[in-house]
């Protein structure tokens, strides 16, 4: 997530820092993006929001804070802290393993078995990214030309094969896993009964009256409304600005990339995360996810979330890339700020969330 060096010139040009407009501007021109909104808080002061574009060249909606996007893997920052919940309150612990917390008679290897609900949230348990096999690769080809979805495998139940014969690295360094967020989607459906988006609804969504974010999304009133995809830096064999297919998952996946969401809910959601809700359980959560438990410089994994450190500045944050969007929410605790930075386009970077909680750029 290092800024890359090739557009550090657009942050800021002739030793001039660029405003938020300008940032934005040459970056939708550059990237052919069509839409793009950024939510900025700073010193817990109110939201300000930024709109550029519309949702689309065929229906045109310009967009607005309340414009929804896909949000991709986002949607684990919900499914983690709904974890901690349950941890919270005893009826999961963060030293259960997937011995104990799959079915009886779940094929697992020596390695697989000691995997911890620890270790799946911050993606510290060794699985990598996505299975990687002839079937797995076929998919991901066809994606780069017709930029459908390719982890059909992650979101049946045939995802639980892969630990049969599971081996760990030597070292449980932070290794980013859809396989592990999946597997944490079938173990809480195992665990508590229930489906993520009843869970997520019921415990985070309503208590902090997120009324336009949902797993779900198809049921939200401004669905019809919403940013459609579009070709980015991803798929490569895609025209840039060309539409691209919603991804849609029914089972496992859901937790892990399903979440729509609104720049107005996310940024009072990423305010959650320094100022009280109001609800102690909630508050504590928010608290846990942001603890590092694995230090280092850049990308120290939280529950969900990674934290960068800059001099005496840290940043946690989330990235999320699914289809054609991309999307990125941040805050920092100390200052009591918070950036949310959405668009319907996949592309790789999303140095302008990080410029303006480092304040690089003047609103």
């Amino acid at each position: 997530m290092n800024m890359p060096s090739s557009e550090v010139k657009q942050v800021a040009q002739n030793g001039r820092a660029l405003s938020v407009n300008e940032l934005v501007t040459e970056y939708m021109q550059s990237k052919q993006v069509s839409g793009m909104v950024v939510a900025v808080i700073h010193d817990d002061g109110p939201a300000k929001f930024y709109c550029y574009g519309v949702t689309d060249e065929q229906h045109r909606y310009p967009i607005t804070p309340d414009t929804l996007f896909a949000l991709g893997s986002l949607s684990k920052g919900i499914t983690a802290e709904v974890t901690t919940l349950l941890v919270n309150e005893g009826r999961l612990h963060w030293d259960d393993t997937l011995e104990k917390l799959l079915p009886p008679g779940t094929p697992l290897s020596d390695d697989a078995r000691k995997i911890t609900l620890l270790q799946l949230v911050t993606h510290t348990s060794g699985l990598p990214r996505q299975p990687m096999s002839l079937l797995s690769l076929e998919h991901l080809l066809r994606y780069l030309s017709d930029g459908e979805n390719f982890y059909h495998d992650l979101d049946s139940d045939s995802v639980l094969g892969y630990l049969s014969n599971f081996n760990a690295p030597l070292t449980h360094e932070p290794r980013y896993s859809n396989i592990g967020y999946a597997i944490l989607g079938y173990v809480l459906k195992v665990q508590t009964g229930q489906s993520i988006e009843t869970l997520a609804e019921q415990r985070i969504f309503q208590p902090l009256k997120m009324q336009n974010s949902s797993f779900t999304p198809e049921t939200l009133r401004s669905y019809p409304l919403r940013a459609l995809g579009h070709a980015g830096d991803q798929p490569k064999f895609i025209a840039r600005g060309s539409l691209t297919p919603d991804w849609q998952f029914s089972n496992n996946m859901i937790g892990a990339a399903s979440l729509y969401s609104n720049a107005r809910d996310l940024i009072e959601y990423a305010r959650d995360h320094f100022s009280a809700t109001g609800d102690a359980s909630l508050d504590k959560t928010f608290r846990d996810v942001s603890a590092d438990y694995f230090p280092r410089e850049k990308e120290a994994a939280n529950i969900a979330w990674i934290t960068d450190t800059y001099g005496d500045q840290q940043i946690t944050y989330q990235v999320g890339y699914i289809g054609g969007y991309s999307s990125y929410i941040g805050f920092d605790k100390a200052n009591k700020s918070a950036v949310v930075v959405l668009q319907n386009s996949f592309n790789w970077s999303n140095y302008i969330g990080h410029a303006l909680l480092k304040r690089n750029v003047p609103e």
